[in-house]
């Protein structure tokens, strides 16, 4: 009885690809050169790479979608900043330069020595000149710059910092929460004791952007080379500080492209090395290397020509392709090594398609699924970064089959003339030239097999450590330890913090990344949000409704992270004029003339005698954190929401230009979440209907699971946050865990071995040795990120090194043990009784694979003859020609 048959797909997939095999191997020239010119010519689309490049953080790394971009819409097109500067009221980060200044003894810095400085600083900085002054520049308040408050206070008289009485956070009418950091009050009061830090803010008009970037850049120059500080330190940052260094941090990578191609080429070369001088493969793993690097090359310049964007995070996708293409390159060798070195070279390459090809072409397609699924999510560089690379696959297969396959071939020609790997000089055989010099000699191969002779590590797999692992003992102890690893990765995946912090986006050195850490002093006082009603036909001049809405205003002043003092609203101070506000004439006739007056006139869009839409603006406290950033945005979304499904509605919505990037915390686990799910269940999909065995494709969703919950788990413990650059590196993750489950699977189910415990053996056997090839030459490929000055690029590495860890070592531990045990499926199992009517003992190998309807009524020659006869593989010499009548078959039977 065929018990677990499911190769109604993988059959005639892996006849196709043998007839394949022969077809390249008949035309290798053909098969080398046309991806050589299909290359070229593809790879012409990287003059468009300039045009393409993505600039940006929030570009890249902030949702498409994400709501407050929409908020942020609504309020650019109802209120224009056409009034006075205001920083809280800008609905970008605005344009400016800024200086955080601390003692350099972290002492208190509000002295007078400390002032002498600062004062001399801001001096040095508004004398910059780039042909246009920091006057001509500026942001005006009132026909002024927009000075710093702080500084306003002492009159720019460094004598006065110390006699001054500087109230926290407000000082009269000047909020000083923004400019005094480290702050410590004196017992009882809000008087000002000391202070571990001052920023100056040298905000900019937006309308002039060349002339302002010069300044800015002129800015940074300035005070990088700025000299005359003894008692004070100093860090720096303009507004566009974040986009030049992530550009900076892109651009540091590519000295490593060298290093890396350079270094895994090595390692494919010198696990491809033998002794032999006909049988090294040396130029195949060379051509393996060249035909990830054909891959990329085509599929980059491809998707160039279509005019997709190219962020920053692609630049790690050819690190991933090099890897992915030496891995097939491994599975191929292996395969055609254990094909027999006397048949011809199309036998040859035909039988490996045959044993390769499915493989490869599962993970290939199993791979791109996982990227291209990746592009559900919502970030550009997320999006990019999956498309990039899963085309970047497919070529990687395409070239694996055509390119790779082809030189296969040519190099198989030259074993089978017995050539030297470098001269191509024919060399003797070991027979004819016992005691010959080993580089003149070669050509050896297992004569009891027929094959290439085996490697060591191939040995080590099949005679020890294939034993070892399916040892009762070394199972418990095996089980014992996968439980642990799941018990850690579990409590790893409960520690995992969400968000990317800005400052990662630079690289290790830069300035910016001082300027965020001395933040740490301005922590205290978060973001100033506003609250904008949006209904254009709220009755202000209604008593019951402003009662509404000063109730939906108390639920956002009795918030944890809002400050006690009263939201900034120009409804209340506009109700403190003795008028009757009742009245709907009244108050429309009275608003224009307060507005312009008071300072609120950007806060209300009154047209055609109709508020369209008005805005407040509430302080927020002790935002320090990604956590509280999250928190204060879902919570302040929220109590807008409540207010507008209120009993008494208020339709309402609430920014500030943080929100932009706060939005990422509102996706990033859920669309995380969503692609792997997705992911997993296409995996499941492709190796239910590629791998003969359903058995075998639940073990290999198994496995994948384990190891997105391992790599989730311990790449929190590795202090790696979940952001959208580790989400690239998760579906990255379901690609290599199937690969090296798929693999390891396929050749469990493909065994002709009798038990579970020698099927097991025999797939380590197969595959265990490329496999182990495949993650080193992976890590090899990536290990270089490790040394990065770029937390984008190190991360790349942590998680692909957890990836090809976890993905190996369940491949090579966990899934053999567990087939073993649970997995005792085969693509076809049929049971019948060894003797024929000859009372001939009849090799269990032979029947296993065939089923008649009476094999004792065979002759052992017969068996022989049917086992054999195969569309593609002569019989072999039968004994007895009589039998061939019996079979229906000439005397010279002929095998297509």
């Amino acid at each position: 009885m065929a018990i677990c048959k499911s190769d109604c797909i993988e059959r005639p997939l892996s006849s196709a690809f043998g007839r394949l095999g022969r077809f390249v191997s008949r035309n290798p020239w053909c098969f080398l050169f046309f991806p050589l010119l299909l290359a070229g010519g593809l790879g012409s689309g990287f003059i468009f790479l300039l045009d393409r490049e993505v600039h940006g953080i929030e570009n890249q790394f902030t949702p498409l979608n994400g709501p407050a971009k929409h908020e942020r819409a609504f309020i650019q097109e109802h209120f224009k900043n056409n009034g006075p500067f205001s920083q809280f009221r800008l609905t970008t980060e605005g344009c400016y330069a800024s200086v955080i200044i601390t003692d350099q003894k972290q002492n208190d810095i509000l002295t007078v020595d400390a002032f002498t400085e600062i004062i001399d600083l801001d001096s040095e900085i508004k004398s910059v000149n780039t042909g246009d002054t920091f006057a001509s520049l500026c942001a005006e308040t009132a026909g002024t710059c927009m000075s710093n408050a702080v500084l306003d206070i002492i009159n720019y008289n460094a004598g006065e910092i110390e006699s001054t009485k500087l109230e926290y956070p407000v000082t009269g009418h000047t909020f000083l929460g923004s400019e005094v950091g480290g702050v410590e009050l004196k017992a009882g009061t809000s008087e000002i004791d000391s202070a571990k830090a001052i920023r100056l803010y040298y905000f900019l008009k937006e309308d002039q952007p060349n002339k302002t970037v010069r300044w800015l850049d002129a800015f940074i120059e300035t005070v990088s080379t700025y000299k005359d500080l003894k008692t004070v330190s100093l860090s720096y940052y303009t507004s566009l500080s974040r986009d030049e260094e992530l550009e900076r941090s892109s651009a540091s990578v590519i000295p490593f492209f060298a290093i890396t191609y350079c270094l895994a080429i090595n390692v494919a070369i010198i696990s491809c090395l033998r002794l032999d001088c006909v049988r090294n493969k040396v130029w195949v793993a060379s051509f393996g290397a060249l035909s990830a690097g054909l891959a990329v090359l085509s599929s980059f310049g491809l998707l160039l020509f279509c005019g997709v964007q190219f962020p920053m995070t692609v630049t790690t996708a050819p690190f991933l392709i090099l890897g992915i293409g030496v891995d097939d390159m491994f599975i191929m060798v292996s395969c055609w090594q254990k094909t027999k070195v006397l048949d011809e070279v199309e036998d040859r390459l035909a039988e490996t398609y045959k044993e390769a090809a499915v493989s490869i072409t599962i993970t290939t397609l199993t791979d791109v699924l996982a990227f291209y699924i990746g592009l559900m999510t919502p970030f550009v560089s997320v999006q990019s970064f999956c498309l990039y690379t899963g085309t970047a696959v497919l070529f990687c297969y395409l070239y694996n089959i055509t390119f790779f396959g082809a030189f296969l071939a040519l190099n198989g020609r030259r074993e089978k003339s017995n050539r030297h790997w470098l001269t191509c000089m024919v060399v003797a055989n070991r027979k004819d030239c016992p005691n010959g010099n080993m580089c003149c000699v070669g050509g050896d191969y297992n004569e009891s097999t027929g094959t290439e002779m085996e490697m060591p590590l191939d040995i080590f797999f099949k005679k020890y450590y294939g034993p070892f692992l399916t040892n009762s003992w070394t199972k418990v102890f095996v089980i014992f330890l996968y439980g642990g690893y799941l018990a850690a990765s579990i409590y790893g995946c409960f520690q995992m913090q969400e968000g990317i912090d800005l400052k990662n986006l630079a690289v290790d050195d830069s300035y910016v990344v001082k300027y965020y850490d001395n933040e740490k002093y301005f922590k205290q006082y978060g973001p100033i949000v506003m609250i904008v009603i949006t209904d254009d036909k709220f009755q202000y001049w209604n008593a019951s409704v402003r009662e509404n809405l000063d109730l939906c205003l108390k639920e956002f002043k009795n918030l944890p992270m809002t400050s006690e003092n009263a939201p900034i609203s120009w409804l209340h101070a506009y109700l403190q004029l003795p008028l009757d506000f009742n009245d709907e004439k009244i108050f429309k006739s009275n608003l224009v003339p307060f507005l312009s007056v008071s300072g609120f006139s950007q806060d209300v869009n009154f047209s055609n005698n109709q508020i369209i839409a008005s805005r407040m603006f509430i302080q927020t406290v002790n935002i320090s954190t990604a956590i509280d950033e999250k928190n204060m945005l879902n919570v302040f979304r929220e109590t807008a929401e409540k207010c507008a499904k209120s009993q008494n509605p208020v339709d309402i919505l609430v920014y500030h230009p943080a929100f932009i990037y706060f939005d990422q915390y509102a996706v990033i686990v859920s669309n995380t979440i969503q692609n792997i799910v997705v992911a997993t269940l296409a995996m499941l999909i492709v190796s239910l209907l590629l791998i003969p065995n359903p058995l075998c494709s639940v073990w290999v969703t198994f496995a994948i699971a384990s190891v997105i919950v391992g790599v989730a788990g311990f790449m929190a413990l590795w202090d790696v946050n979940l952001d959208s650059i580790s989400m690239i590196n998760l579906v990255i993750c379901i690609g290599f865990s199937v690969d090296f489950s798929a693999h390891i699977s396929y050749a469990y189910v493909s065994s002709d071995e009798e038990t579970a415990d020698m099927r097991a053996v025999d797939a380590l056997y197969n595959l265990g040795y490329p496999m182990l090839q495949a993650a080193v030459s992976t890590i090899a490929g990536v290990v270089v990120l490790s040394a990065s000055q770029c937390y984008i690029f190190r991360t790349f590495f942590k998680i692909m090194f957890l990836v090809i860890l976890f993905g190996a070592f369940h491949g090579i531990v966990i899934l053999p043990v567990f087939l073993s045990l649970f997995g005792a499926c085969r693509k076809m199992q049929t049971s019948i009784e060894p003797k024929n009517n000859k009372n001939h003992e009849i090799p269990s190998h032979f029947v296993n694979n065939y089923a008649f309807s009476d094999p004792r009524n065979l002759s052992l020659d017969q068996i022989t003859y049917r086992t054999y006869q195969t569309p593609c593989s002569n019989p072999p010499a039968i004994q007895n020609p009589a039998v061939y009548p019996a079979l229906g078959m000439s005397s010279d039977p002929d095998c297509p």
